[in-house]
């Protein structure tokens, strides 16, 4: 077959750029994470001015393409302000500050769900807000969320693709450079296709059986 003789044929391109996708995407979604949680909280907070930095983050980074943030990031903070990121340093940046903006919403319904009684219960042993918050609430709230997180990552490898604009080695700029040698625009990029599928349909069943792991914890 003509797709399994290219991908062969050009499988260190193939390949790098698999490798690339995937650190972009844990990259992404292990910044998101973290910074995520803390939009989160400050979406929570009572300080109204916290609260409103937190919304803003949100709304402004799921309300703008995450192309335009990339050259943003890539182009405009070069020009404005002389900060020169790396073409992994602004697909990275851009990947991590959109994903937090999605993962903090996640994590804030995820926070809001965990039963109020024990919160009260943690206040009525002694515990503070903040300690609460750590070892009582967010333990809950993350493991009812790690679905969504899964999701996530998924969403984060597909959309990784948008940083070959700027140049980054990942799955289409390997492909986009393949055409251009075999001057083939259709098989290369099938290729490419059938890549992505096989990468989200592998982890969607892998976060399938650990979310039934899961459930089957809960229900000993």
């Amino acid at each position: 077959m003509k797709l399994f003789e290219m991908f062969w044929e050009y499988r260190s391109y193939f390949l790098s750029g698999l490798q690339y996708t995937l650190l972009l995407a844990a990259i992404g979604v292990l910044g998101g994470f973290i910074v995520g949680i803390f939009i989160a909280l400050l979406r929570m907070s009572r300080w109204r001015i916290l609260k409103f930095i937190g919304t803003a983050w949100v709304e402004i980074l799921r309300g703008t393409p995450m192309l335009v943030q990339l050259l943003i990031i890539h182009y405009g903070f070069a020009t404005q302000f002389h900060l020169e990121f790396s073409v992994l340093e602004s697909g990275a940046i851009t990947l991590i500050l959109n994903s937090s903006a999605y993962l903090a919403e996640i994590f804030r319904a995820g926070i809001q769900g965990v039963d109020r009684g024990q919160t009260e219960a943690a206040r009525s042993l002694g515990m503070g807000s903040g300690m609460t918050m750590r070892y009582i609430v967010l333990p809950q709230a993350l493991k009812n969320v790690l679905p969504a997180i899964g999701n996530e990552f998924i969403t984060i490898i597909k959309e990784s693709s948008i940083v070959y604009v700027i140049g980054a080695a990942e799955i289409i700029y390997q492909t986009y450079t393949i055409t251009t040698i075999t001057y083939d625009a259709m098989t290369p990029y099938l290729i490419a296709a059938i890549m992505y599928f096989i990468l989200t349909f592998m982890l969607s069943k892998i976060l399938g059986v650990f979310e039934r792991k899961l459930m089957n914890r809960d229900k000993r």
